[in-house]
């Protein structure tokens, strides 16, 4: 199995400081990956696909519920806001890992449009997939043709039912989910960055680091070796 990660960055609270901050995390695992050396690609507008040795083991803490608290550049009074934003880091599994049945799914296509929600394609070329018994739906709508965008929505698909899968077991076995880092409590806010104080905190490890624009820019090796070495 490929250590592939694609990431889901989807705006929370916050109105559309949120969808700029959404905006930024996808800057910046993408930035980051660039450095790597690693391949990216857009499965969908807020779903990108990092490849490369080590992907997933080096982003799988990344999921969670981030927190930006900062003056948006449309506040006239100087006041700080707090918006939110939720990454969700999946491993990318092969077709063979997990059996989807056609009879499952339920499939739709639609125009694909753009961040703004301007049409970019005049055909119907993107593609809706539910998978029918959990209730799952994804979407892909950067390709051109229906038949690449539901390759895209059904890789999106399969790692979010792995995903599940994997949870299962680790409850069957016992194991703490409080200490799986990357996969416990998604919906808690795992991480605060503060512009006014130039801090960035993670939650679970009460640890802190400075330089949030350089960190947004990519660098997020001093976050995760210190991930790797609690880990």
């Amino acid at each position: 199995m490929a250590d592939n990660a694609i990431i889901e960055i989807r705006a929370g609270a916050g109105g559309e400081e949120a969808s700029i901050f959404a905006r930024d995390l996808f800057r910046m695992y993408s930035r980051f990956a660039e450095k790597q050396g690693w391949k990216t690609k857009l499965l969908d507008n807020n779903v990108l696909r990092i490849s490369g040795e080590n992907a997933y083991k080096y982003l799988k803490q990344e999921g969670g519920v981030h927190r930006v608290q900062r003056i948006p550049k449309t506040e006239k009074s100087g006041r700080v806001h707090t918006s939110t934003a939720t990454v969700a880091v999946l491993l990318e599994v092969e077709s063979k890992a997990i059996e989807i049945k056609p009879s499952d799914l339920k499939s739709s296509s639609f125009k694909a449009s753009g961040p703004g929600g301007q049409y970019v394609n005049k055909t119907e070329s993107a593609i809706r997939i539910t998978h029918i018994p959990t209730g799952i739906t994804v979407a892909s709508q950067t390709e051109r043709n229906q038949a690449s965008n539901r390759e895209n929505a059904l890789s999106i698909l399969r790692s979010k039912l792995y995903s599940i899968k994997m949870e299962k077991e680790l409850e069957k076995i016992g194991s703490e989910r409080n200490s799986q880092i990357g996969t416990a409590d998604r919906a808690e806010k795992i991480r605060t960055y503060n512009f006014p104080q130039d801090r960035i905190t993670d939650h679970r490890i009460k640890k802190e680091w400075h330089n949030i624009e350089s960190i947004l820019d990519g660098d997020l090796w001093p976050i995760i070796k210190k991930f790797q070495k609690e880990n």
